[in-house]
């Protein structure tokens, strides 16, 4: 009886633009026998770059160059799109459960969301590296806590300056006009309305005019 083949080594590639992590997780590759087939600090040309690596998983920060905000999960998901076959495993320093159900919208498996500080044991990592190549799905327990709960309402997590502009914004204000209103710069007005639509999701586009979008939610919630 002819033995088997060994198994070929899983092929990992790796965005994370801190150094130090990054180099601490290539190493955890190594013990686990793993081949870091690349090693990147933001997710540019990420699914050419997955391509040529021959990965059968990706690991991806949440919060990667060049605004920090969510560039690591519309990366997973560029991924997903174009290599339904690849293993996804998103790496997060907080929980952020709009990120996660974005990423198990499809139903399909081979996911993962998992706390950056939860990364301490060799084992359950590569456990959960291992399960999301299978096509299976791994996600930290205070993600699930988190899912499970009612969705949060973004609108509550303004702070009360940025609620005032929010509102002031409903009644057709401009930024200068808000700034009189409420005895302030219009930089600081306009450091609010950036807020305002990072905590709502707003992204930046051509074709959708985002302070309507803002007041829309507003008005929703009242």
């Amino acid at each position: 009886m002819t033995d088997a083949p060994p198994a070929e080594p899983l092929r990992v590639i790796l965005v994370e633009d801190s150094l130090l992590l990054r180099e601490g997780l290539i190493r955890l590759f190594d013990e686990a026998g793993y081949i870091a087939a690349g090693a990147y600090g933001d997710a540019a040309d990420i699914v050419d770059r997955a391509r040529r690596a021959k990965a059968d998983v990706a690991i991806l920060d949440v919060r990667l160059p060049p605004s920090f905000r969510d560039e690591g999960v519309r990366a997973a998901l560029a991924l997903r799109e174009a290599l339904p076959g690849l293993g996804i495993l998103v790496l997060s320093q907080y929980v952020e459960g709009v990120y996660a159900r974005e990423l198990l919208a499809g139903g399909a498996g081979g996911v993962g969301y998992l706390l950056k500080d939860r990364v301490t044991s060799l084992e359950d990592f590569t456990d959960a590296v291992a399960r999301v190549r299978a096509g299976g799905t791994v996600l930290d327990p205070l993600v699930v806590s988190q899912l499970l709960a009612s969705p949060p309402d973004p609108v509550a997590s303004l702070t009360p300056r940025e609620r005032d502009v929010l509102e002031l914004m409903a009644q057709g204000r401009s930024n200068g006009t808000i700034a009189q209103s409420l005895f302030i710069g219009v930089g600081a007005v306009e450091k609010n309305v950036s807020g305002i639509f990072a905590k709502l999701g707003l992204e930046e586009s051509p074709s959708d005019h985002r302070r309507v979008l803002a007041v829309l939610r507003y008005l929703q919630r009242a």
